[in-house]
């Protein structure tokens, strides 16, 4: 029995990164086939890649604009409160830096963002998306809060748009009714050519307006023996 053991073939543990060449199809289905051949091939690439076994995808860049309502300045304070999910200050041209890892717990993706600030430290956003829920995804931002999402394609941008929001806790899932949301959120991702794209944040709430604007630039940043940023697709 020990010598048949020993015979045996014996598969490393770092062979798991092969399975990051298998792309990832779960944005495609969200929006569909149709919608998803009208983006340009640098985003259909920037979300067909997966982050299993242990990879790291960064982007890293500047705010550009980030404009901010009284309400909505106030609104980016009172959230400060479940791990603060929109930035708290207005400022622009600053580094911003994103990186993106497998949830090994639900399957999904963590995301950090990282926001410069003329003051004191950068601000810190974690947030994870899960594929669940009505929309098919969702995203924590944290004590238990989230946010349903829709995704769609238009002009030749994918959108990441506000459903509903929610609590959740345990296995409770209570939705929150919409005079107490914070308004309607859009997130969208627009391809700016040259390997660079934008992020664009939109917060509008139906009686007070719009909320928020801030807009990001990224390139996606390799690990140095990959050969340094990633070139256009």
């Amino acid at each position: 029995m020990e010598a048949g053991r020993a015979d045996r073939k014996v598969v490393p543990f770092p062979l798991r990164g092969n399975f990051a060449n298998i792309g990832d199809l779960r944005f495609r289905r969200l929006v569909g086939d149709e919608a998803w051949a009208q983006l340009p091939a640098a985003v259909r690439a920037r979300f067909s890649k997966r982050v299993a076994g242990g990879r790291t995808i960064l982007y890293a860049g500047e705010i550009v604009e980030c404009r901010m309502s009284r309400c909505g300045w106030l609104l980016a304070q009172a959230c400060r409160l479940v791990g603060a999910p929109l930035p708290l200050s207005r400022d622009a041209f600053v580094p911003a830096a994103v990186s993106v890892t497998e949830d090994e717990l639900s399957g999904g993706q963590i995301w950090t963002r990282i926001y410069g600030r003329r003051r004191g430290f950068p601000q810190a956003i974690h947030s994870a998306k899960r594929f669940a829920g009505p929309t098919g995804l969702e995203e924590y931002i944290g004590r238990g809060v989230g946010i349903a999402l829709r995704a769609e394609v238009a002009n030749e941008a994918l959108h990441f748009l506000s459903d509903h929001y929610f609590l959740k806790l345990g296995a409770l899932r209570l939705r929150l009714p919409r005079w107490l949301a914070p308004g309607r959120m859009r997130v969208s991702h627009i391809d700016c050519g040259g390997g660079w794209f934008a992020f664009v944040l939109l917060l509008e709430h139906p009686l007070l307006g719009r909320l928020l604007r801030q807009t990001a630039l990224f390139q996606e940043r390799k690990a140095p023996e990959d050969g340094g940023p990633e070139d256009a697709p």
